[in-house]
């Protein structure tokens, strides 16, 4: 058996989800495992180098895991001839100059998500992997999580007849650091430091709606900051200028021109009462279901009783117990991992990565729009994203107040 091994230099492996996610439940693992096996039986296997501006980190953890290359200087790695892939976890404040190093370098670049902290810089990226020619991927490992399998494997398969709404909750109570230390890092809440829920969380429902529904078209948001003074990780009070909780409502069209309402609520600012740190409702004319993580649960029309409202008497049916489990009828693997396996196939057999840097770009473009809508109050059309012609001509290209709906091209 032939195996091809690839060089991945990783930066940011350090922070918790580069360190937990890309580096020991992705790539350690696919190493260990001896590699991803392509459809004609070859072998590719991945070597890890680690990045970072933490020395002593990055010693201690290439010994713990028995990597043998690690480093600090970022420049020296890109440049490396021998490196085929360029991964980064950093803050989004460093992402753009590192991703647009590695791509006028050659190499193939795995990224974590925004891309950018502006659109204009978004998209001139997905302009520059089109002009290089490598392979570009972006993390969306929603959309691999078995739950979010199940949820839109039921949407190909009709259950849900016409879709009518989506509704989504996610976040939980991040402790303030005064009495109890923060779970969360404190830069996730001072916006110069690129901080917020919006920017943080739009990406991510960005690609969800369009990985699950179809075409995101419009946004009503509202974001803020309920808790305006944290503590960091010094002790040391400060004042929260990030938005720590978003309120959306997206206008979304399926591949058949159905229009979808969807609401998804983000907050680390809320005390969790479901069964998972998020979860998507989504209700149809044929059914109903609901799914987090992991688990997903359906309703069919026929079986969906019929509630009465009576505020006098006690409710005595369970609404639980009336939802039959979706089975996962597969094998679903860490998300992150099995979006890690696809992204090598595809460098190796030097094909586009279906999550491109595009996909990307229309995740910071709904940030923007929202946070804009947010300022505003208003109702922001989402047009199209081309990547002809000059940034300027993009930029001047966003939304408006909505008039009559503006279809998508994407």
């Amino acid at each position: 058996m032939t195996t091809r091994t690839l060089r991945i230099a990783m930066n940011g492996i350090t922070g918790r989800m580069g360190y937990r996610q890309h580096l020991v439940r992705s790539i350690l693992a696919i190493r260990d495992a001896g590699g991803v096996e392509l459809e004609d039986g070859t072998k590719v296997q991945v070597e890890p180098i680690l990045l970072g501006r933490n020395e002593d980190k990055l010693r201690e953890i290439a010994a713990e895991h028995g990597v043998t290359e690690w480093s600090t200087d970022v420049d020296a790695a890109i440049a490396d001839p021998t490196v085929d892939i360029y991964f980064d976890a950093q803050v989004t404040s460093r992402r753009v100059a590192a991703l647009t190093k590695a791509m006028r370098a050659g190499k193939h670049i795995y990224t974590e998500k925004p891309t950018a902290e502006t659109l204009d810089e978004a998209v001139e990226l997905a302009r520059l992997a089109q002009q290089t020619g490598i392979t570009a991927g972006v993390v969306h490992d929603k959309l691999y999580l078995p739950g979010l399998v199940k949820l839109r494997r039921l949407v190909d398969e009709g259950f849900f007849g016409r879709i009518l709404s989506l509704r989504g909750e996610f976040g939980y109570w991040v402790f303030e650091g005064e009495t109890q230390a923060a779970q969360r890092p404190s830069w996730n809440y001072r916006k110069e430091d690129g901080g917020g829920m919006t920017v943080d969380m739009f990406c991510h429902w960005n690609y969800v709606l369009e990985g699950v529904l179809g075409t995101v078209e419009s946004v009503t948001a509202k974001a803020v900051t309920h808790i305006p003074t944290r503590w960091d990780e010094r002790g040391e009070p400060y004042d929260a200028t990030a938005d720590d909780a978003a309120y959306g409502i997206f206008e979304v069209r399926t591949p058949a021109g159905d229009p979808v309402i969807a609401q998804i609520n983000s907050s680390w600012a809320v005390r969790v009462h479901r069964d998972e740190l998020v979860e998507f409702q989504i209700d149809g004319t044929h059914g109903s279901a609901v799914a987090g993580l992991r688990k997903c649960v359906a309703q069919q029309r026929a079986h969906t009783p019929k509630p009465v409202w009576n505020p006098d008497l006690p409710v005595t049916e369970s609404f639980r117990d009336q939802w039959m489990e979706v089975p996962a009828n597969d094998d679903l693997d860490n998300g992150f991992r099995l979006q890690w396996e696809e992204f090598l196939r595809d460098v190796v057999a030097g094909r586009p990565h279906r999550f491109e840097l595009l996909s990307a770009a229309r995740g910071v473009q709904l940030a923007e729009l929202g946070l804009r809508s947010s300022d505003e109050g208003r109702r922001l059309d989402i047009p199209a994203i081309s990547l002809d012609g000059d940034a300027d001509a993009t930029a001047s290209a966003r939304a408006d107040v909505v008039g009559e709906p503006v279809g998508s091209t994407r």
